[in-house]
């Protein structure tokens, strides 16, 4: 009796859920079909305003045509021109009353309104006198022409045109302002409409949620619970009886209907406490190979072979029972594959003292692999990038050897030399033969300025004074201008930005030793003649670019050599500028040149 009054009352819950989303619906529809009718409307009404203030303004156009044409008229005096002048006085006479009497009572073919505001009407009412006057005077004026009478007798007539042209002028502006005023009274009220509209629908879509949406949810949560303790009552009676209730039948019929899609959207499985299978869903059975004689087997043993995992899973249901459990776990299949499953475990209650857990995997192997195969990627790319600092390291001390040697080498065979010639030629003055001496001294004075040159060369290839003592311009303005007398070559500086701030020293030296490396490969390996450096800078960065018209390079085919001269010299410049916090960019076009820019913060 009970259980039949529950039925009643929730068949009674849903009819009422029904007829209030059936509600809600039908308001919607009608707040959607009044909102577009309005706009509609709204649509016709601004059609019928801009037609009134087009027409309005054309009113005030024909008007002053109006008067040039009387004006024209008074001014002509042969016959066949003053015919002509006075048609189109009548024309334009003609289409400006009738326009204006439309305006004022309305008319069907102009698709003018008959009634007007009470203002309005109040302004067209104020206008008419004008409007009549100018009308009644020009038809005096025509009449006049037409019976020979002399133009100083319009002279009246046309001034008093003229003094209601402008009246009507200044009134028909205020009646185009009026209907603007009008037509903004009329938008603004539509769109306060539509916001009402909107509100409206809104709220009705907010109690649509609370009273149908909420309720309904609840009713299927509490219906999911209880067609798994149907599907459980179900399957045991198909076991122990042989003729089921039609009410069995039924229940089982709508529970595989309505179970229909977790069958083969989720790999699920319901397992008894022991890790015996109760129900394992379609889905899953297929994945692990699963059929209906394997009945009462454990979980653990459908889902692996080896016996380490099977006691592993075993050990997880026993222990996560009451609690559940979550996480990610690797086996091997009967197919001797490897299978990787997001595998969650969630107690379920049926009765008091009567309990299952729900089992529901996700099959994660392929991304796991595929996690695998980025770990091992990665671990390549460590090794690549550790190999590739390694040559760095090694061609870094090798560039200290050679720039060492290349040192020693300037002074023995530069330095070295005129010191020892100096030696000899101090030895070899005679002091009694003073014009052999004279001689030896001019020679010993270009000789010690030629080793001074020297020292200062190799000074200043080693560390510029100016970059310690006066900071990155004007060490880098001295480099350019040296290296363009040793070389011939035409290399420019320009400071574009004027700047004058002083560098970390680290900074510095990096940046001039980059600068000179890019200068040193435009004029050894691309063959230019012309190089510009110039230096600009921003709030936060500093920015070098050295261009050349050089030979240019494919950077593609220098990146994939890392290991030849070129490519080692692209990677050199980017450790370097990465050590100071900076960036390195590359542009080269073949035949056309290079741009390498260095960007530093500041």
């Amino acid at each position: 009796m009970k259980k039949s009054q529950s039925e009643s009352t929730k068949s009674i819950n849903f009819k009422k859920l029904k007829q209030r989303y059936i509600f809600a619906l039908i308001t919607i529809a009608i707040t959607v079909m009044l909102s577009q009718l309005l706009i509609q409307y709204n649509i016709n009404t601004q059609l019928d305003d801009s037609r009134l203030i087009n027409i309005s303004g054309r009113q005030r156009m024909l008007s002053q045509k109006l008067v040039k044409e009387i004006l024209i008229l008074h001014a002509v005096s042969d016959s066949v021109n003053t015919q002509e002048q006075v048609d189109n006085i009548n024309q334009t006479l003609s289409l400006w009353k009738s326009t204006q009497i439309g305006l004022y009572y309305g008319n069907d073919s102009l698709q003018l309104p008959k009634t007007h505001s009470p203002k309005m009407t109040d302004l067209y009412k104020i206008i008419n006198p004008n409007f009549k006057s100018i009308i009644q005077n020009t038809e005096r004026i025509l009449e006049n022409r037409r019976s020979g009478k002399s133009a100083d007798d319009n002279q009246t007539l046309i001034k008093t045109v003229l003094d209601n042209q402008v009246v009507f002028l200044k009134k028909m502006n205020q009646i185009v302002g009026q209907y603007e005023r009008e037509a903004f009274h009329k938008v603004t009220l539509q769109r306060n409409t539509e916001y009402g509209i909107l509100g409206f629908t809104l709220m009705v879509l907010l109690l649509e949620f609370h009273f149908i949406f909420k309720p309904t949810n609840k009713n299927i949560e509490e219906l999911i619970s209880k067609l798994l303790t149907s599907e459980k009552k179900a399957i045991k009676l198909a076991y122990n009886t042989e003729i089921l209730s039609e009410s069995k039948e039924n229940s089982v019929k709508e529970l595989k209907s309505l179970n229909y899609a977790m069958e083969n959207t989720l790999l699920y499985c319901r397992v008894a406490n022991d890790g015996t299978i109760i129900h394992i869903g379609e889905k899953f059975a297929k994945l692990i190979n699963y059929t209906a004689f394997q009945i009462e087997k454990k979980f653990s043993e459908v889902l692996t072979p080896v016996e380490k995992e099977q006691l592993f899973l075993n050990k997880i249901i026993t222990e996560k029972q009451k609690s559940g459990w979550n996480g990610e776990i690797n086996l091997t299949n009967h197919s001797n594959e490897s299978v990787w499953l997001d595998l969650s475990i969630i107690p379920v209650t049926i009765r008091k003292q009567e309990s299952e857990l729900l089992i529901i995997c996700f099959d994660i192997t392929v991304r796991k692999n595929a996690e695998q195969e980025v770990e091992r990627l990665n671990a390549e790319n460590i090794a690549e990038k550790i190999n590739q600092q390694k040559i760095i390291s090694s061609r870094i001390v090798e560039n200290q050897e050679n720039e060492q040697n290349r040192i020693a080498r300037e002074i023995h065979d530069g330095i070295g030399q005129m010191l020892t010639g100096l030696k000899f030629s101090l030895e070899s003055i005679n002091l009694d033969d003073r014009e052999k001496s004279a001689q030896k001294i001019e020679y010993l004075k270009k000789l010690s300025l030629d080793i001074i040159k020297g020292v200062r060369t190799a000074t200043f290839n080693l560390m510029p004074p100016e970059l310690s003592d006066h900071g990155i311009v004007p060490s880098l303005a001295k480099l350019t201008l040296e290296l363009s007398k040793l070389t011939g070559k035409n290399i420019l500086f320009y400071n574009k930005s004027d700047f004058d701030q002083r560098l970390d020293s680290l900074i510095e030296i990096n940046l001039y030793r980059l600068t000179q490396e890019a200068i040193n490969n435009a004029i050894k390996y691309a063959d230019s003649s012309h190089i510009i450096v110039q230096l600009s800078h921003s709030s936060n960065l500093l920015s070098i670019t050295i261009d050349d018209n050089g030979n240019g390079f494919d950077l593609s085919t220098v990146d994939q050599k890392k290991t030849s001269e070129s490519g080692m010299g692209l990677l050199f410049m980017k450790e370097r500028i990465q050590y100071i916090n900076g960036r390195v960019f590359f542009n080269s076009i073949i035949g056309e040149g290079t741009r390498i820019t260095f960007n530093i913060p500041i």
